[in-house]
């Protein structure tokens, strides 16, 4: 991705991700840690949690693709102001 390794490290996206699709998504934290492969704690124990919640996994990495996809945008457009400043 062009990111050197002492800028953003891979567990480093996972921690922005987690937090971002929480506080600024509004995604429910069991259904985040199900993305992230994380063990849910489950008042029943884990043997009895199966699961996947899996539309609603692809609704919300829908929803972070276009919300990168904004931040994207936005910072390109912002390059492009500053170059037309110039």
């Amino acid at each position: 991705m062009g990111i050197a390794k002492d800028v953003m490290t891979g567990h480093g996206f996972r921690v922005a991700a987690r937090t971002i699709l929480d506080e600024k998504l509004g995604f429910r934290t069991d259904i985040i840690e199900h993305q992230l492969a994380h063990a849910v704690r489950d008042p029943n124990g884990r043997a009895y949690n199966r699961t996947e919640f899996l539309a609603e996994r692809h609704l919300m990495m829908q929803d972070w693709a276009d919300y990168l996809d904004k931040l994207r945008s936005e910072a390109v457009l912002g390059e492009v102001q500053a170059q037309n400043r110039m």
